[in-house]
C-alpha cells in the first residue's frame, strides 16, 4: 500500500543523508517534496501541514544544522514525527469482564465477517476461549460465512433465529458464551452501504445492552480519505475504542492510514494483511514508520516466522546459508518458507535496505516466475541441484524441455542462485544477522 509513498520518501530523504552538513534552504526543499508525498498519498491537508511544520521546526536546529551527520538527523526526525502521527490514543487491546464483550462495527464490505474470525484467532493465541456472534441478520448468508470462518478455527458461533432483532441476538450471544464457559464474545454486527441514523440507533442500543469493552471500527484502508470521514461518523455515535485497518495490503495510496488517528483521535489497534484467518497484526507506529521510511521491520518478520516456519527446517537452512553451502534445492525450501510469511513483496519491505526490491519480487511471484522456478529445479538430477556449475547445453536443454520452460529460463535461475550465493554471504555477516534469521524464522 505505501510503496509509492516509500519510494518517494526514500529518495527525498536519500539525498538528505549522502550530503552531511545541509542549509536550511537544503531542508527547504525536501520539506517540499515530502509534503507533495505525503498529499499524493492522499494525507489529510490539515495533517501534513502540522507535520511538515514540526518536521521543519525541530530540522532547523541550531545543533542539526551546525551537525556533520545532520542528513541523518533529518531523517531521524521524519521518522519520530511519523512515529508520533500514527500513534493516537491507547492502542492496548483490553479484555477484561467475564466474559470480555468486543463488537466490531463498520459499514459494509469494509471486512467486518472475516475481521471478526481474525480477531478470535488472534484471541486464541493469547490463551483465552472465544465466542463469534452473528449478529448481523440483514446481509444474506452473513450468519453462513461467520460459521464457516468459525469451523476452520474450530471456534462456536452463536446464532439467533430469523427475526430475532441486534440487541436481543447481542444479549442471546452473551448468555451463550456463559454457559460455554467462554471468556470472549466477539460480535460481528450489522452495516450498511452508508451511514445513516438507524444503523447508528442500532449500534448505539448494542452497546447500551452488552456494554463492551472494545468497539472496534473495522476501516478499508482502500478508501482513501472517505475513511476518515466514516470513523469521525461513528466515533460521534457510540465510543469507538479502536480501528482495525483492512486490506492494508492493497494498492491504494495509504493516506487514510496515516491521517485517521490524527484526525480522529481513534488509535488503531489492528492491520489486516490478508485474506487469510491468521492474517491480522497488531499495530506498531514505529514498525510501520520504519517499512514507509525503508528501515525495515524485522520485529514483525521474525514474529511472523515463528509462527509459520518450522524450526528445525529453519536451523538447518540458516546454518546452510551461514556456510554459504546450500544448494539449489535449499534455494527453493527458503523461497517457499518465505511465502508461508505472508505475500513476497510485503516480506521483502520488512528488511531494511530492501523496501525497493518489494515491488519486483511481488510482480516475480504474480508472473508465476516462482512456479517455474520450481518446476525447473524438480527437473534436475540430484547431482544438478547440488552444482549448477556441471550444467552443460545438453543438460540445460533437456531440463527446459522436462519442466516445459526455455533455456533463457534455465540461464536466469543459474544467474540468480549465483546472486543469491553472493547476497547470504553479505547476511551472514554480524550487521545483517537478524535479517538472515528472519528470513529462515530464527532469532
Amino acid at each position: 500500500m505505501f510503496d509509492t509513498l516509500s519510494d518517494r520518501l526514500r529518495k527525498t530523504l536519500g539525498n538528505l543523508t549522502g550530503r552531511g552538513r545541509i542549509s536550511e534552504a537544503d531542508i527547504d526543499a525536501a520539506m517540499r517534496e515530502v509534503r507533495l508525498a505525503l498529499l499524493e498519498a492522499d494525507v489529510n491537508f490539515k495533517v501534513v501541514k502540522e507535520f511538515i511544520a514540526r518536521v521543519r521546526e525541530r530540522a532547523i536546529g541550531h545543533e542539526v544544522l551546525a551537525s556533520l551527520s545532520a542528513g541523518q538527523q533529518v531523517v531521524k526526525i521524519v521518522n519520530d514525527e511519523l512515529v508520533d502521527l500514527l500513534s493516537a490514543g491507547d492502542r492496548t487491546f483490553h479484555l477484561s469482564g467475564n466474559p470480555a464483550v468486543v463488537v466490531l462495527v463498520g459499514l459494509q464490505g469494509s471486512g467486518k465477517t472475516t475481521s471478526t474470525a481474525k480477531l478470535a484467532h488472534h484471541v486464541v493465541k493469547l490463551g483465552r476461549r472465544p465466542l463469534l456472534v452473528a449478529a448481523d441478520p440483514y446481509r444474506p448468508a452473513a450468519a453462513d460465512q461467520l460459521q464457516t470462518l468459525g469451523r476452520s478455527l474450530d471456534i462456536p458461533v452463536y446464532r439467533a433465529p430469523a427475526g430475532t432483532s441486534v440487541v436481543e441476538i447481542a444479549r442471546g450471544g452473551v448468555e451463550a458464551a456463559k454457559r460455554q464457559v467462554r471468556d470472549v464474545v466477539i460480535l460481528d454486527t450489522a452495516g450498511r452501504l452508508s451511514i445513516d441514523e438507524e444503523l447508528m440507533a442500532e449500534i448505539a442500543a448494542v452497546h447500551a445492552a452488552v456494554k463492551p469493552v472494545e468497539t472496534l471500527l473495522v476501516v478499508d484502508a482502500m478508501t482513501g480519505q472517505e475513511a476518515v470521514s466514516v470513523a469521525q461518523a461513528f466515533a460521534a455515535a457510540v465510543p469507538v475504542t479502536g480501528l482495525i485497518l483492512t486490506k492494508i495490503d492493497g494498492d491504494a495510496r495509504g493516506g487514510a492510514a496515516l491521517s485517521i488517528s490524527a484526525v480522529t483521535g481513534v488509535p488503531v489497534k489492528f492491520l489486516g494483511t490478508g485474506e487469510k484467518t491468521d492474517a491480522l497484526e497488531l499495530f506498531h507506529p514505529d514498525r510501520l514508520a520504519g517499512r514507509i521510511l525503508g528501515m525495515g521491520d524485522i520485529l514483525t518478520l521474525v514474529e511472523r516466522a515463528q509462527e509459520v516456519v518450522d524450526q528445525t527446517q529453519a536451523a538447518r537452512l540458516e546454518e546452510k546459508l551461514r556456510k554459504a553451502s546450500f544448494t539449489l534445492d535449499d534455494m527453493l525450501e527458503s523461497m517457499q518458507q518465505m511465502q508461508k510469511m505472508g505475500p513476497l513483496g510485503q516480506v521483502m519491505s520488512m528488511i531494511a535496505g530492501m523496501g525497493n526490491l518489494a515491488g519486483e519480487a511481488q510482480a516475480a511471484v504474480d508472473r508465476g516466475d516462482l512456479k517455474r522456478t520450481e518446476a525447473i529445479i524438480r527437473a534436475m538430477t540430484m547431482t544438478e541441484r547440488r552444482d549448477p556449475n556441471v550444467l552443460n547445453a545438453s543438460r540445460r536443454r533437456r531440463i527446459a524441455a522436462g519442466s516445459g520452460t526455455s533455456l533463457p529460463d534455465i540461464n536466469r535461475l543459474v544467474k540468480q542462485f549465483g546472486e543469491m550465493q553472493k547476497l547470504m554471504k553479505q547476511l551472514s555477516g554480524g550487521g545483517k544477522r537478524a535479517a538472515l534469521g528472519a528470513l529462515t524464522g530464527r532469532r
